[in-house]
């Protein structure tokens, strides 16, 4: 019951937190921001989901690393923004994985005890294929901040990813009732969709693309795993429409998602996918 009080708290405070400093954040001139203050405006601009706000959140990050070099947020916001923007732009997906892990374990150096440091180096570590070494971070961050929504969300990617769907969709539900206006909701929401998609359960994800759709409609992901799902369903012309809004909102994205399986998706999982954008009429061409 204790636990359960303690989650609610959370639950109706930390969002609330959270939207009143970037609003202070928001109403300072960019030329008088300190350090926290500039993370908070790269938090703002990072929850929009958009191509120019990602390079704005990089910026602001980036910023609060030149401001004070020992707050650790600032590092784990690039190490954020940096995946975020290969996301959307195809940037140099090594490239973006092996700074995002360096700038994690630099902020994990510089205080132990950030548990938003923690769920982010787990985050670079399984998106570079480790598993093992990222369930690891995220349970300290568990360990140190219980109700942590992002490191739910994170354990919850990695659980998925390496073929505990269940478990894993458990924990990114949760991910997103602890924090539902977090900035990495999109994320969220596309990688319950996908775990659905993994599950054999297309219906389940194509409702839950829809929902990643709704409210971020510039973020290119979903629409992929809306195309395979529908495509698994044989609804072959909703597909196809899905699929050329994939490729149509981020044509580098999606080449760099098909093309090449990404370190952190297993082999059986990217033929599963493929299959999928194969029935939805995609070609390799």
């Amino acid at each position: 019951m204790q636990d359960e009080i303690t989650e609610a708290v959370t639950i109706a405070t930390a969002p609330a937190i959270a939207d009143a400093e970037e609003q202070r954040a928001m109403r300072k001139p960019p030329g008088s921001l300190d350090a926290w203050a500039a993370y908070q405006r790269g938090l703002w601009h990072l929850s929009k989901f958009d191509s120019d706000d990602i390079s704005l959140a990089e910026t602001f990050f980036q910023q609060a690393v030149d401001l004070d070099p020992r707050f650790s947020g600032g590092y784990t916001g690039v190490a954020v923004a940096l995946g975020r923007a290969a996301d959307f732009r195809g940037r140099s997906l090594p490239e973006a994985l092996n700074s995002a892990k360096a700038l994690a374990r630099r902020a994990v150096a510089l205080d132990g005890a950030d548990a938003e440091a923690r769920s982010c180096l787990a985050n670079a570590l399984y998106r570079g294929g480790d598993y093992e070494g990222g369930l690891a971070e995220a349970e300290r961050a568990l360990t140190i901040s219980p109700n942590l929504a992002d490191a739910h969300a994170v354990r919850g990617a990695i659980l998925i990813f390496s073929g505990r769907r269940k478990e894993g969709l458990a924990a990114l539900e949760r991910s997103i009732r602890l924090d539902p206006r977090d900035s990495r909701s999109a994320t969220r929401l596309n990688q319950i969709a996908l775990g659905f998609y993994f599950s054999l359960d297309y219906a389940a994800a194509v409702e839950a693309a829809k929902r990643a759709i709704r409210s971020y409609p510039n973020y290119p992901l979903p629409y992929r795993w809306l195309a395979a799902a529908l495509g698994q369903l044989g609804r072959t012309e909703e597909a196809g429409e899905a699929l050329e809004k994939a490729i149509a909102i981020s044509p580098s994205s999606f080449e760099m998602y098909v093309r090449t399986r990404v370190p952190w998706m297993r082999p059986e999982d990217y033929v599963h996918m493929l299959d999928g954008l194969r029935k939805a009429g995609w070609r390799e061409t």
